[in-house]
């Protein structure tokens, strides 16, 4: 009993931290570190984030945890882990990408995230649909119920300029937010998969949602942004 009333006060104090970092927050920024090591060798490493707010204070750090076969083989297709850490080294949200196929012409296997806040304790997911010629994706609360839709352009090019996947209600009439992919510089660009994102979402939104719309973000990063052995891993025409 001891035991279980110890880990509800932990999921509550979790709980308690993301509210407070994400109530009254209509932007956050999601800022990929260079691996060196990477740079250096063409060898995937674990990615590692910084998530800051609009101020440019860090209130989240985010690492891959995945094992050397995996994502050397795998390549951006890898399934991951991917646990979020706040300031105090406590991790408060985990998301789980399991394997799929991550080509378009596959409708039956298309890629799926899974939001857990705190860990262990699914708040969302993001469902990629099938789409001929668009990126598209669903977010859902922890009852698997549509609360949103992401929606890319059909070229995914970042040639010069940030890259916009619009948030919009169910109906696909209004734009309530967006997850850009900001254009970095030439050289960042070029020799490494470092990027940067900025997500915008609406000031009321649910802060579950908001966890949910950092997670669709790094799953649009591995999907479409994420290189391999410093090769793009798709051709930008989705």
């Amino acid at each position: 009993t001891l035991l279980i009333q110890e880990q509800m006060c932990c999921h509550l104090d979790i709980l308690l931290s993301i509210h407070q970092q994400h109530y009254k927050i209509n932007q956050v920024l999601i800022h990929q570190q260079i691996e060196l090591l990477e740079v250096l060798t063409g060898f995937e490493t674990n990615n590692k984030y910084e998530i800051k707010n609009t101020l440019g204070q860090r209130v989240y750090f985010a690492v891959e945890d995945t094992d050397f076969c995996t994502r050397n083989c795998c390549g951006p297709s890898r399934p991951f882990t991917l646990r979020i850490i706040d300031n105090m080294g406590k991790e408060v949200i985990t998301l789980t990408r399991p394997l799929r196929c991550s080509s378009c012409c596959f409708p039956c296997c298309l890629q799926e995230l899974e939001i857990q806040a705190p860990p262990g304790i699914p708040v969302g997911y993001v469902i990629q649909n099938w789409h001929p010629c668009l990126p598209k994706f669903t977010i859902q609360n922890e009852k698997r119920e549509d609360v949103l839709k992401i929606t890319g352009p059909c070229v995914v090019c970042s040639c010069c300029a940030d890259i916009d996947f619009e948030v919009k209600s169910l109906d696909e009439q209004i734009v309530v937010g967006k997850i850009s992919k900001q254009w970095s510089g030439l050289l960042r660009e070029a020799f490494t998969d470092a990027d940067n994102f900025g997500i915008q979402f609406p000031l009321d939104l649910d802060v579950k949602m908001k966890a949910v719309m950092i997670g669709a973000c790094f799953l649009i990063d591995f999907m479409f942004f994420e290189k391999t052995g410093n090769q793009e891993q798709r051709s930008v025409l989705w």
